[in-house]
């Protein structure tokens, strides 16, 4: 059976008809939680702030608005900035909401996230905890530990290596490579 490639992607569902996009699907999952997702909910979090009249230190030319990423929210953070804690907090909660959700169907023993989770652990799990203890079925919370990959940063590299071995077995066994 051929699979569509999404293996460990939780992209599948929509929490809001409007928010940032993620695998083309606007206010899902992925697009609340994902780099790119956290950028678009900065660029939305900044305008208000600048429309209300409030000064936004790491966003104030077109070249900061135009270069803005999740890095730069995270260091903003670093920095203790207001609005950078108001975007994560918004990270968090759907970060929450979608985890909380896959406890109650899978009940799973352990939720392991790296990439955001990993660098953003110590201001996300917190909030992640308060919305699984708030939504989550008694049991199943109790059991399920949310926790960050442990190969950290390296967790991509460890991934792409995984698939160029595959491929590379793939393709001696089809006879592509000399053994």
């Amino acid at each position: 059976m051929e699979q569509a490639g999404w293996q460990g992607k939780s992209v599948i569902f929509v929490w809001k008809v409007k928010g940032p996009v993620g695998f083309g699907k606007r206010g899902s999952f992925e697009g609340f939680c994902s780099g790119g997702g956290i950028a678009q909910i900065a660029k939305t979090v900044v305008l208000e702030k600048k429309q209300q009249g409030f000064d936004v230190p790491w966003c104030r030319t077109d070249k900061q608005w135009d270069d803005l990423t999740a890095k730069t929210v995270a260091q903003a953070l670093f920095q203790d900035d207001p609005t950078a804690k108001k975007i994560m907090q918004e990270v968090g909660l759907y970060l929450g909401k979608g985890l909380s959700l896959m406890i109650d169907m899978l009940n799973p023993e352990k939720i392991i996230i790296g990439s955001i989770f990993v660098r953003q652990h110590e201001i996300l799990a917190p909030i992640v905890q308060q919305v699984i203890q708030s939504e989550v079925l008694l049991q199943s919370s109790r059991v399920c530990q949310v926790v960050p990959a442990g190969l950290g940063e390296k967790l991509g590299d460890y991934a792409a290596l995984s698939v160029a071995y595959e491929k590379a077995v793939e393709s001696k066994e089809q006879g592509g490579m000399a053994g």
